[in-house]
């Protein structure tokens, strides 16, 4: 098959632990190269955010990474990336006029809309993977949300109009459902583990030594949302117990990130701060063997 992945800010390409590039970056990228080395063609169509790169660029397993112009060639925050969009599909559209895929995969919302403006005028069904829903984010986010407000109403369109919707987990099917997106148009596909990659007894040369009996381990983007303040208020009913963070920038950037700052101020007040390490951005070869130290590992919030 010829597949089309759209993922508008998300580029497989991305080094990991901004704040917009994390789990959907690493899941785009795998999904696409483990699809390619069983023998479909996939192209990843990815924002271009500079314009020291090449307009295509290759991954591992045969998928091919192609950037589109739409929007100035540099860093933008993806809750303003939407009036970007009619640009990106244009372009879509152009480019599946010559060589047209059997199938548009779209991850988040945004990439949706500009699947969808790249497919219809060619008939491509169109396949919809939110990653993150906007009634959730605003739920428990409130007027930290910096979302557009067109969100709610484009993500509940997406939902009725494409050719099917691939929920990550049953959770998502009723948040769905209560957009008004019919429980038959989705199918439950959880993100998966590589278990080729993350398995027991992984190399823990890198992994930093214990200073205290019991570890928790928190991984993810350092960003407010994660939740990781609950993570360091329970060290205060935990003795014994040290709270590892993983994700950021690099180590001898944290101190001059802002949600770092904020955690370790948190640490200090709460009298906690000899107890809570943050590691800030940790190779993929380094994860298995770091969530393998851990006795164990949260989910926040």
């Amino acid at each position: 098959m010829r597949i089309a992945m759209v993922s508008e800010h998300a580029s497989p390409l991305a080094a990991l632990g901004g704040v917009d590039a994390g789990g959907q970056n690493v899941y785009v990228a795998r999904l696409s190269e483990e699809l390619a080395r069983r023998g479909h063609r996939v192209t990843v169509y990815t924002r271009r955010d500079t314009d020291r790169l090449p307009d295509r660029v290759p991954l591992p397993g045969g998928a091919v990474v192609e950037h589109v112009p739409a929007g100035p060639p540099e860093s933008v925050p993806k809750d303003e990336l939407l009036p970007c969009m009619p640009a990106f599909g244009a372009h879509l559209a152009r480019a599946w006029h010559r060589e047209p895929p059997d199938v548009v995969h779209a991850h988040f919302w945004m990439s949706g809309l500009a699947a969808r403006i790249g497919a219809r005028p060619h008939g491509l069904p169109v396949v919809q993977t939110y990653h993150a829903l906007g009634t959730v984010k605003r739920r428990h986010q409130g007027w930290r949300d910096t979302s557009p407000p067109e969100r709610l109403r484009i993500e509940r369109e997406l939902g009725s109009t494409c050719a099917r919707v691939l929920a990550t987990c049953s959770d998502e099917v009723r948040e769905l459902a209560q957009m008004g997106v019919a429980s038959g148009r989705v199918s439950v596909v959880p993100c998966g583990v590589d278990a080729a990659h993350f398995h027991p007894g992984a190399d823990g040369t890198s992994v930093p030594a214990r200073r205290r009996r019991h570890r928790l381990l928190a991984c993810g983007r350092l960003v407010r949302r994660k939740g990781y303040d609950q993570a360091v208020r329970a060290l205060t009913r935990i003795p014994d117990t040290e709270l590892v963070i993983a994700g950021g920038p690099p180590a001898d950037r944290l101190v001059r990130d802002p949600e770092a700052r904020r955690l370790w101020h948190l640490a200090h007040r709460l009298g906690v701060a000899d107890r809570v390490r943050l590691l800030g951005a940790v190779s993929p070869a380094d994860m298995p063997a770091l969530i393998g130290s851990a006795d164990l590992v949260l989910c926040t919030p």
